[in-house]
């Protein structure tokens, strides 16, 4: 189960990763910003949560986190080089899917610590929002998670669900799977279909 849950978020890094690659491609940054902005996307998430749940932050004390960054951000600039673009719909796709590894492994996370549900879905949603709000600020764009289609809200939906499902006494892995899934869909579906929670009259 552990070693399940560790190649889990070493694919949301990865993907996260890929994200900042591809955002930091956008705003033609130099190798540096490229690694900054992969890194920050990757694990800026996980270190918030860490750091409020005062549990060691995870890449600190696992550096394959970092390798996996750097790996994969590697393989994004070769393809780059070569395709010499990349469709915003890539960027977009890989932003969620990376945001559903990162909620549900997030959720897990609180709730493995013994932390209440309501709190275990703000870490989770807190986990998959964060390293993507950083890197939008830091390249001057209005954060995914505040403009457009439905985005956090994906990520409490689905860390709901699998918070109830774990408090159903349902196998860990199940719930965990079902979580993500939703959020994924979701998430998914609403840059297909341009879904938004709208409060204010246009």
């Amino acid at each position: 189960m552990k070693d399940l849950l560790h190649w889990f978020d070493i694919l949301g890094v990865i993907v996260f990763a890929i994200s900042g690659t591809l955002m930091a491609h956008k705003k033609h940054m130099d190798g540096f910003g490229v690694i900054v902005l992969a890194s920050v996307t990757a694990i800026g998430g996980g270190t918030v949560r860490d750091l409020i749940l005062d549990v060691p932050v995870f890449w600190v004390q696992d550096n394959s986190y970092l390798y996996a960054i750097l790996i994969a951000a590697f393989f994004c600039i070769l393809w780059l080089r070569h395709k010499h673009y990349f469709p915003l719909r890539f960027l977009l796709i890989a932003d969620a899917i990376g945001l559903a590894f990162f909620n549900i492994m997030g959720v897990q996370k609180a709730l493995s610590l013994g932390v209440p549900m309501l709190a275990a879905v703000v870490m989770g949603t807190m986990t998959g929002v964060f390293g993507g709000l950083i890197r939008d600020v830091m390249c001057r764009e209005i954060p995914l998670v505040l403009k457009g289609e439905l985005y956090a809200t994906t990520c409490i939906i689905g860390g709901s669900l699998c918070c109830l499902l774990w408090s159903l006494g349902l196998d860990a892995v199940f719930c965990m799977l079902l979580g993500g899934a939703t959020t994924l869909i979701l998430r998914l579906m609403a840059i297909r279909w341009h879904w938004h929670l709208t409060v204010f009259k246009t």
